[in-house]
């Protein structure tokens, strides 16, 4: 183990906390409305010119074997009872007995580029698969693309060291702090290893006590990721994924009322007003958009909703962008509002690929719109690197993990991006037509980073 501030530093994951909020609040609504529903994953890499090789998926294989293992604690239980109050009763009690089933649920595979003989540099092809209750494979996904992630930059690209990441992340969040940004961490899933965690979130906190000493008009607001907010008591902050849409709308087949019944399901398992910052891009945002104006029941019962009940766009805080123009977003939400007679301040949360001179660049854009910013910063923190022999960048893996059925029904994402679409491609011609999703292109998947 290496060691930071003197104390170990474990490798691959070792808690079922170490995952992002939004996991665990769905993983809360899908025990309340969906405890029978089967799905599955699937493991997307789309940066395809980098691989895995044979001695980073044995240790994948292995790492993957020791998830099986982990347990919530007491102490963990009541820290989620204390610092996640929407988190149900009942939810925290079905944790306290949760474990993932790596054996059963999950299937794991390596597929060599040649027949040039067995050896460990040996680049191939991993897939990697999941199956099984919602409820119970909905916690695979940020610990597997974390372990995939530190899998490959513990075997294939080894021309780095952690020295100065402490002080990197630092130097990033006093220039948010110092630009006037609220910024959180969310970077878990595309984490050079857990050891570089820890020292990005060292840094941050380093910043944020030196920038309270200047007056500094930003805020460090959390991390995403639960095990890291309660290791060093920060907030944990999130919301809600695509998942969730994508989910609902397979189970129903209404792609053209899948958000509203989305939104529906949401408030009914947390109530108004509660973890409202709305994800709007999962059919794309002019679609959504449509939804966020209907009246918001006080409860998941449709018989609740009356004329006079406030819209969805009047009880939820704010919205996220994570696909597509920032920009054209920070517009499109003002005219909306607009429209809709929204006085109240609103919030757009941006978390697409972020760095500083972005957020500092849509702050100002956010403000001048008569909106307020907030920034989830991922990858830019957790998988900032330069070679060491070359000084070039170490560039991170562009690696997904997505819904892909529910109760064997295929699910759909059409994003602001054409470039993050996923579904079998007659069902995503289908729906496209039902919701009058028109294709933007925003960025190269395959090139995000370098």
């Amino acid at each position: 183990m290496t060691t930071i501030d003197g104390q170990p530093s474990p490798e691959g994951v070792i808690s079922l906390l170490d995952t992002d909020l939004y996991k665990l609040t769905m993983q809360c609504a899908v025990l309340k409305y969906f405890p029978d529903v089967s799905v599955s994953y699937k493991f997307t890499n789309r940066t395809p010119h980098m691989k895995l090789n044979r001695a980073a998926f044995k240790w994948l294989q292995n790492q993957v074997e020791k998830l099986g293992n982990i347990r919530v604690t007491d102490e963990e239980i009541a820290w989620l009872e204390k610092s996640c109050p929407y988190l149900s009763k009942e939810y925290l009690e079905y944790l306290k007995t949760f474990y993932l089933r790596p054996d059963e649920q999950l299937k794991l595979t390596f597929s060599p580029d040649s027949n040039a003989g067995e050896n460990d540099h040996q680049p191939g092809e991993v897939a990697l698969s999941i199956s099984g209750l919602w409820v119970e494979t909905i916690l695979y996904e940020i610990p597997l693309l974390a372990l995939v992630s530190e899998a490959y930059f513990k075997f294939v690209d080894t021309d780095w060291n952690h020295d100065g990441q402490r002080e990197k992340a630092k130097q990033k969040a006093m220039q948010l702090l110092e630009g006037g940004c609220a910024f959180s961490e969310f970077g878990s899933r595309r984490r050079r290893d857990y050891k570089t965690h820890e020292l990005v979130m060292t840094g941050l906190l380093d910043a944020k006590r030196d920038a309270e000493g200047k007056g500094f008009a930003g805020k460090f607001s959390g991390t995403s990721n639960v095990h890291f907010a309660m290791k060093y008591g920060v907030a944990p902050v999130g919301t809600v994924a695509h998942e969730w849409f994508m989910g609902i709308a397979a189970l129903t087949g209404d792609y053209a009322g899948a958000n509203e019944q989305a939104l529906q399901y949401w408030t009914g398992a947390f109530g108004q007003g509660v973890l409202s910052i709305a994800l709007t891009d999962t059919f794309g945002t002019p679609a959504f958009l449509k939804a966020f104006t209907r009246p918001a029941p006080k409860s998941h019962t449709t018989s609740e909703i009356g004329s006079n009940n406030p819209t969805y766009a009047q009880i939820f805080t704010g919205t996220r962008q994570d696909s597509g123009d920032p920009l054209d977003f920070i517009q499109l939400m003002r005219k909306f509002y607009d429209a809709q007679g929204i006085k109240d301040p609103k919030t757009i949360v941006f978390s697409d690929s972020l760095n500083v001179e972005k957020c500092i660049h849509y702050k100002k854009a956010t403000e001048a719109a008569g909106l307020t910013p907030a920034f989830g910063v991922g990858t830019f923190f957790t998988n900032d690197f330069t070679h060491l022999s070359k000084d070039d960048k170490s560039v991170p893996l562009n690696i997904v993990i997505k819904l892909s059925e529910a109760k064997g029904v295929p699910a759909v994402k059409l994003s602001d991006d054409v470039g993050k679409n996923m579904g079998p491609q007659d069902l995503v011609e289908k729906v496209k037509g039902q919701i009058g999703y028109t294709e933007k292109a925003w960025a190269d998947e395959a090139h995000r980073w370098d």
